[in-house]
Protein backbone atom coordinates (compact mmCIF):
# COMPACT_ATOMS: atom_id res chain seq x y z
CA UNK A 1 0.00 0.00 0.00
CA UNK A 2 1.26 3.43 -1.16
CA UNK A 3 0.93 5.80 1.82
CA UNK A 4 -0.43 9.26 1.68
CA UNK A 5 2.93 11.01 2.16
CA UNK A 6 4.45 9.20 -0.85
CA UNK A 7 1.99 9.84 -3.29
CA UNK A 8 2.25 12.43 -5.93
CA UNK A 9 -1.50 13.15 -5.96
CA UNK A 10 -2.73 14.84 -2.87
CA UNK A 11 -6.91 13.56 -2.58
CA UNK A 12 -9.51 14.65 -2.51
CA UNK A 13 -9.01 16.11 -6.23
CA UNK A 14 -10.39 16.47 -9.71
CA UNK A 15 -8.05 14.09 -11.31
CA UNK A 16 -8.64 13.39 -15.58
CA UNK A 17 -8.82 10.41 -16.90
CA UNK A 18 -8.76 9.58 -20.86
CA UNK A 19 -10.03 6.29 -21.79
CA UNK A 20 -9.34 5.13 -25.60
CA UNK A 21 -11.67 3.43 -27.79
CA UNK A 22 -13.77 2.59 -31.56
CA UNK A 23 -16.10 4.42 -32.01
CA UNK A 24 -19.31 3.45 -30.92
CA UNK A 25 -22.40 5.03 -30.60
CA UNK A 26 -22.41 3.49 -26.96
CA UNK A 27 -19.24 4.46 -25.83
CA UNK A 28 -19.58 7.54 -23.75
CA UNK A 29 -22.80 5.83 -21.94
CA UNK A 30 -20.94 2.38 -21.48
CA UNK A 31 -17.58 4.47 -19.47
CA UNK A 32 -20.17 7.15 -17.59
CA UNK A 33 -21.45 4.02 -16.21
CA UNK A 34 -18.15 2.49 -15.21
CA UNK A 35 -16.86 5.90 -14.03
CA UNK A 36 -20.07 6.12 -11.57
CA UNK A 37 -19.98 3.09 -9.92
CA UNK A 38 -16.60 4.40 -8.49
CA UNK A 39 -17.99 8.12 -8.15
CA UNK A 40 -21.54 8.27 -8.27
CA UNK A 41 -21.46 12.04 -8.20
CA UNK A 42 -20.09 11.98 -11.67
CA UNK A 43 -21.81 13.92 -13.91
CA UNK A 44 -21.23 12.82 -18.12
CA UNK A 45 -21.19 17.02 -18.55
CA UNK A 46 -17.29 16.38 -17.14
CA UNK A 47 -16.38 14.00 -20.23
CA UNK A 48 -14.44 15.76 -23.60
CA UNK A 49 -14.80 13.87 -26.37
CA UNK A 50 -12.82 13.91 -29.32
CA UNK A 51 -12.74 11.58 -32.73
CA UNK A 52 -9.32 10.30 -34.46
CA UNK A 53 -9.19 11.90 -37.66
CA UNK A 54 -10.48 8.90 -39.61
CA UNK A 55 -13.09 8.61 -37.05
CA UNK A 56 -11.88 4.94 -35.82
CA UNK A 57 -11.30 5.99 -32.66
CA UNK A 58 -12.69 8.08 -29.84
CA UNK A 59 -10.87 9.32 -26.91
CA UNK A 60 -12.50 10.65 -23.71
CA UNK A 61 -11.03 12.64 -20.83
CA UNK A 62 -13.71 12.17 -17.74
CA UNK A 63 -12.48 14.71 -14.81
CA UNK A 64 -13.43 12.69 -11.53
CA UNK A 65 -13.46 13.58 -8.22
CA UNK A 66 -11.72 11.06 -6.40
CA UNK A 67 -11.02 11.14 -2.55
CA UNK A 68 -8.13 8.04 -2.48
CA UNK A 69 -5.45 6.31 -4.20
CA UNK A 70 -7.80 3.05 -3.50
CA UNK A 71 -10.77 4.72 -5.08
CA UNK A 72 -8.70 5.59 -8.17
CA UNK A 73 -6.94 2.37 -8.76
CA UNK A 74 -10.32 0.53 -8.82
CA UNK A 75 -11.00 2.78 -11.27
CA UNK A 76 -8.86 2.39 -13.68
CA UNK A 77 -8.97 -1.19 -13.29
CA UNK A 78 -12.55 -1.67 -14.26
CA UNK A 79 -11.69 0.99 -17.03
CA UNK A 80 -9.05 -1.01 -18.66
CA UNK A 81 -10.88 -4.22 -18.28
CA UNK A 82 -13.54 -3.07 -19.88
CA UNK A 83 -14.55 -5.01 -23.39
CA UNK A 84 -14.65 -1.40 -25.49
CA UNK A 85 -11.63 0.20 -23.94
CA UNK A 86 -8.18 -0.30 -25.47
CA UNK A 87 -6.62 2.04 -23.81
CA UNK A 88 -6.45 4.10 -20.40
CA UNK A 89 -4.11 6.78 -19.17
Amino acid sequence: MIEPKDSLIEYPCDFPIKVFGFAHPDFVQAITQVVQAHAPNFDSKNIESRSSSAAKYTSLTCTVHVTSREQLDNLYRDLTSHPMVKMVL
